[in-house]
């Protein structure tokens, strides 16, 4: 093919694509991608722990310059060394209080988790029930529990009742509302398929809805479980005798800030082990899903 005349004079090449063996190859979008030694690193298991103890270490370390230079009350916020100190004398009188708090919490969560599971598959099942139940719901979560607790405690005393009725009062909402949105995703033509084939409601239950619904389920119940021992310390701060929260509120009462910092610190670490057993068994569910 011969090459062109430009009007101002001499000649350029054809139009045209360049040649194959004039383009540079390009790199793979991954090779292109790849992370660098320290990237790969911190993506690991390993480096991921790294950076969380750093940052708990980071944490510590600005709340103890905070207190030793005076930014904060040590009168109300104590060092990490004096809270690290309170920690085995709280211990002490805090782990049988904390038994009593638990029972009641896991009592009131067992019947958040009953009537929550029950009434999101009812709501979210049926259309009808949807349309006249849901705004009652929606609206009776948007009140402020604590509003509640006075007139709980009026009605059912000082003791484990208010405690239990108060915790369920926390953790059903949550509960129902995840429940019943997830039933309303379920898609319908799974339901369909199943009936056609012969399954009957109870097999359309347990072999089709029951593991669509399986990750609202138990989304719900992690949040439901902290909820419930919210309102059980609640409770037992405001309308108790004994428990965790009758300890704490007696302790802030006292000014016993590296007392009470502790049995926080014993409180917030037994639910975060609760919400990790939690997050183990969904990884372990979704398996059989």
């Amino acid at each position: 093919m011969g090459r062109l005349i430009n009007p101002e004079g001499g000649s350029r090449p054809p139009s045209g694509p360049p040649p194959e063996d004039k383009v540079a190859p390009a790199k793979p979008a991954l090779e292109a991608a790849s992370p660098s030694r320290y990237g790969r690193f911190f993506d690991s298991r390993v480096g991921v722990l790294g950076a969380q103890a750093a940052s708990i270490a980071a944490v510590v370390v600005a709340w103890h310059v905070a207190v030793r230079t005076g930014v904060a009350d040590p009168l109300f916020v104590p060092a990490p060394g004096a809270v690290a100190g309170a920690l085995g004398t709280t211990a002490s009188e805090a782990l049988p209080r904390l038994g009593d708090t638990l029972a009641k919490a896991f009592l009131g969560y067992a019947l958040a988790v009953s009537l929550g599971v029950a009434g999101g598959l009812l709501i979210g099942s049926r259309r009808l029930v949807h349309a006249v139940a849901m705004p009652y719901v929606v609206a009776a979560y948007g009140v402020p529990k604590i509003l509640v607790l006075p007139w709980i405690a009026l009605i059912f005393g000082l003791g484990t009742g208010t405690a239990v009725i108060t915790a369920t009062l926390f953790a059903v909402f949550p509960i129902l509302l995840m429940v019943a949105a997830g039933t309303r995703d379920v898609d319908p033509t799974l339901i369909t398929a199943a009936v056609s084939m012969g399954a009957t409601r109870g097999q359309v239950s347990r072999k089709v809805l029951l593991p669509a619904v399986l990750p609202s389920v138990l989304a719900g119940m992690r949040i439901g479980v902290v909820f419930a021992m919210l309102g059980v310390l609640l409770a037992e701060m405001f309308a108790g005798t004994r428990g965790m929260g009758f300890l704490m509120q007696r302790m802030a009462m006292a000014f016993k800030a590296s007392e009470l910092f502790a049995a926080t610190a014993v409180v917030s670490i037994l639910s975060i082990v609760v919400v990790l057993s939690l997050e183990h068994l969904n990884q372990r569910l979704s398996r059989w899903r």
